[in-house]
């Protein structure tokens, strides 16, 4: 995906850019205050809106456009896993022939294959996250927008979360919202940090940690760097 001096206004209350990226294979995290920009910047990754300037494109060999998975996904509860993903297949317009096995491999994916004939309203809140990303896997997209996937579930959930979310990114690309610190840490190939519409830090963890500041608030190198990128003071 690249970002070639993008920039989104809002009748001059809030400017997002201008931004050039390159975004690739892996897991990027996306972080930031509220009012920051992420969710403007998901929305011009997904196309709902159109920058002000400048342009953002999703170049790949492969894939199939983009998968989406909300921070409340609205799962149908009375359904099976494997009859949501069929229905999500047929909207995605993958060929008939193909559903079985591109539902198949996105429940094996996700680690939900012994659950397919499980009503959603069965599954654990992790179990339906990772049925969330099944959803936005099962049309094999070159993008995957998740907007704060492990927000609500216990350590467990988490923890499992990040690794299927980790698994995903091997061979696309994962863009994730996330608020958590502790996501960061488990996930990121690569953190982009947002604040008033900019970007205040683009690189990896490690990189990140060494511009901690020690009078900024948090417990750690990591909390401290994004709290001081972000103007927060203890």
């Amino acid at each position: 995906m690249v970002l070639a001096d993008m920039c989104k206004v809002y009748r001059r209350a809030f400017t997002l850019g201008p931004i050039s990226l390159t975004v690739v294979e892996g897991v990027t995290c996306l972080v930031g205050p509220n009012g920051a920009g992420k969710s403007t910047l998901f929305r011009l990754a997904a196309g709902v809106d159109r920058p002000t300037s400048g342009s953002v494109r999703l170049e790949t060999d492969g894939g199939q456009g983009l998968g989406y998975l909300p921070q409340e996904p609205q799962l149908p509860g009375p359904a099976t896993c494997e009859e949501f993903l069929h229905y999500v297949a047929w909207l995605q317009r993958v060929p008939r022939q193909r559903r079985f096995e591109a539902v198949e491999l996105a429940l094996d994916q996700v680690r939900l294959s012994d659950r397919r004939s499980s009503r959603i309203r069965e599954l654990s809140g992790g179990m339906r996250r990772r049925l969330g990303i099944a959803h936005a896997l099962v049309h094999d997209p070159a993008l995957v927008l998740l907007d704060e996937p492990t927000v609500g579930l216990d350590p467990r959930q988490r923890i499992g979360l990040r690794q299927t979310i980790g698994q995903v990114g091997r061979n696309r690309i994962v863009l994730v919202a996330t608020h958590l610190v502790e996501d960061v840490r488990g996930l990121a190939d690569r953190v982009i940090v947002l604040n008033e519409g900019a970007v205040v830090y683009d690189g990896d963890v490690p990189g990140l940690e060494r511009l901690a500041e020690p009078d900024a608030a948090g417990d750690t190198d990591l909390e401290r760097a994004i709290a001081g990128l972000m103007g927060d003071s203890a």
